[in-house]
């Protein structure tokens, strides 16, 4: 998992809950580095469930609210990361509809090392898009916070609504997202 990753979910843990919270979850046994993380490294997926499971121990909050609240964080930051990638697009389905087929691709080749999850389009029209999350690492909170933040970023007014597409729902999912004040 690319470290830019782990270092915006480190700020937005100092951000919202306080340096000395971020230190205490850092301080996690069997990290990697011992929780120093850098932008431009690679990291296993399993030391990010391993930092918001420590995150939930300390607020309380459970795991997947705190996962949903990061993507929706992540996605302005990865947007200026990847200017090329949302710029080109007027509006929140335009830039999901072609993320599987352009902008992942246009990610891999920066970064060949990555590992993205499949975000087919099943259904599309002006009103309503229907994508499926699919990935071998239960990031599927992620994947609905990102939506959210994205959804924001273009400021539409839609809803998202989730289904699970495997037992626990977490590594594949179908994500409805309706825009609001449109005619069906």
């Amino acid at each position: 998992m690319k470290g830019l990753v782990f270092t915006e979910f480190i700020a937005l843990v100092e951000e919202r809950f306080g340096v000395a919270v971020a230190e205490r979850v850092l301080s996690t046994p069997g990290l990697s580095d011992d929780g120093a993380y850098t932008a431009v490294g690679y990291y296993d997926h399993r030391e990010m469930l391993t930092l918001v499971g420590a995150l939930s121990a300390e607020t309380g909050i459970p795991a997947p609210a705190l996962v949903r609240t990061f993507g929706e964080w992540l996605f302005p930051k990865l947007a200026a990361n990847f200017e090329f990638a949302v710029r080109s697009h007027p509006d929140a389905f335009t830039f999901l509809t072609s993320l599987d087929g352009m902008i992942h691709v246009e990610v891999l080749k920066l970064y060949p090392n990555v590992h993205l999850p499949h975000v087919p389009v099943v259904e599309s029209d002006h009103h309503r898009l229907v994508l499926e999350y699919r990935s071998d690492r239960p990031f599927a909170d992620l994947a609905e916070g990102l939506l959210r933040g994205c959804l924001a970023w273009y400021r539409e007014d839609a809803e998202v609504r989730r289904e699970p597409l495997a037992p626990d729902g977490a590594r594949a999912a179908r994500f409805t997202i309706t825009r609001r004040g449109t005619a069906a």
